[in-house]
């Protein structure tokens, strides 16, 4: 992918299922290279998720692919998130968001293979104030200023703040008129966005939650289904419509409308993700089986195209730049998931 490297860098990784939530640890072990978690997405109650690893290895002979656990979850995973907590020595926690949010504790299993023991700590119940049941959750963030809070985003409007230590929620908010889809933290522990089916980003801070913010909304208020904030710079949001081909850049300095809109999509855009160590470059992926990356940096005039462009074999389901080696991008699609150096 990069212009200046000698030769791609991809790596494939085959599931037995197709992949749908897929994230990178945020704490690197010595002897493996890579170390990602993947959910199943299967249309029934039973599902899965693997922790991926890659052992070292400048080529694909030298380097491997092993599934160091898999666990059963129930329904797929809407989303899935290690611990933002990077200190080694502490609990290697993540968490999964579907009918509920779970938190796990993965631990070596001694074995000297790598291998891990995967261990349910907390079954969190978002059961809304006003309801007799249980609403499924779109999505969730987990704060990385402060780890031991967690926002969930649930189909029966409310955004949810939970203490992960004490399994307790701090606030349970009606955030949307309709299904929130995403929620995202801003940089620091206080600020968050919600987007939903209502066809608004709105933003939230912790210190005063009786006011919200509507820093957009789409023009026939299709609903948003994504969202996610630049963390090197705090004034920008991506989102995106359902079935559009485009991202939307948004700063909050200036609400209400987009800053820039990003095409060069030829199907729906599913995933967006900024760089996490640069503040003007995002990546896209979308049904035409293509991961864009793009330059911000001559915002505000218009970016018309992106710097580079990866073609997979199938629509690009899921997206993640890892920040803990911000070198490396993951996508999935159907059955693989891919790294590729950017």
């Amino acid at each position: 992918m990069s212009n200046a490297a000698p030769r791609k860098e991809i790596y494939t990784y085959q599931a037995p299922w197709t992949i749908f939530a897929m994230s990178w640890s945020q704490r690197l072990d010595s002897n493996t290279q890579f170390r990602l978690a993947a959910g199943s997405y299967v249309e029934q109650y039973s599902n899965s998720v693997q922790i991926i690893k890659r052992t070292y290895g400048t080529s694909s002979h030298e380097g491997r692919f092993y599934k160091a656990c898999e666990f059963e979850h129930p329904y797929p995973c809407t989303k899935i998130l290690w611990s933002p907590d990077q200190s080694q020595g502490g609990r290697d926690i993540l968490a999964t968001s579907g009918d509920y949010l779970r938190i796990w504790n993965l631990s070596d299993d001694g074995s000297q293979r790598g291998t891990l023991i995967p261990k349910k700590e907390a079954l969190l119940n978002n059961q809304n104030k006003n309801s007799e049941y249980c609403a499924p959750l779109t999505s969730f963030d987990w704060n990385e200023t402060d780890p031991t809070i967690v926002g969930t985003s649930s189909i029966d409007t409310t955004c949810t703040i939970w203490d992960i230590e004490t399994g307790a929620a701090k606030t349970q908010l009606i955030a949307h008129d309709k299904e929130v889809f995403d929620i995202a933290f801003a940089r620091g522990k206080d600020v968050f966005a919600s987007v939903g089916a209502d066809g608004s980003v709105r933003m939230f801070d912790l210190r005063s939650l009786e006011h919200s913010t509507i820093i957009y909304e789409s023009p026939q208020l299709d609903p948003l289904l994504r969202l996610c904030w630049n963390k090197q710079d705090p004034n920008y949001l991506a989102t995106f419509m359902v079935d559009s081909y485009k991202t939307i850049i948004l700063d909050i300095r200036v609400p209400s409308l987009p800053v820039a809109e990003l095409g060069g999509h030829s199907g729906c855009v599913n995933a967006i993700a900024w760089a996490p160590h640069s503040s003007c470059h995002i990546c896209s992926t979308g049904d035409d089986a293509q991961a864009l990356i793009w330059d911000l940096s001559p915002m505000p005039k218009p970016v018309e195209d992106p710097i580079l462009a990866y073609n997979a074999e199938q629509e690009i389901n899921s997206l993640q730049w890892s920040a803990a080696q911000p070198d490396w991008v993951s996508i999935a699609f159907s059955d693989k998931l891919q790294i590729l150096r950017v």
